[in-house]
């Protein structure tokens, strides 16, 4: 009688270990996120609104295109984590500043601010 309840108190805390694994990656994505938002309007790192308009932002620049569905504009995302840190191999007479060829972000805040503008 003892072994199916141990075997039951078992299962049931590896169940529990594995269900709540399952939701690391997206807690760590909304992490990455805010990471990424904070990035993109500080004015000494991404300064982001200052071409781009999102919501959310407070007196946006209307430089660059509106920062919209991204996900539908970017299916993959390491094009758009690409496109941050390095528009000028995709269009040489961007405006857009190469945020990683330039050192303005790291590779770690080029993948933040990438996570936070796939969420738009």
């Amino acid at each position: 009688m003892r072994k199916p309840a141990k075997l039951i108190a078992t299962a049931s805390t590896v169940a529990m270990l594995l269900g709540s694994m399952a939701l690391v990656p997206g807690t760590a994505i909304a992490a990455d996120a805010e990471m990424g938002k904070k990035i993109a309007e500080d004015r000494k790192a991404g300064n982001c609104f200052a071409c781009h308009s999102y919501e959310g932002a407070h007196l946006p620049g209307n430089i660059g295109p509106p920062l919209v569905a991204m996900k539908a504009r970017f299916p993959d995302k390491s094009e758009l984590r690409q496109w941050i840190a390095d528009p000028t191999k995709t269009n040489p007479n961007t405006m857009m500043p190469p945020f990683g060829k330039h050192n303005i972000l790291t590779e770690e805040e080029i993948d933040h601010v990438t996570e936070w503008v796939y969420t738009l």
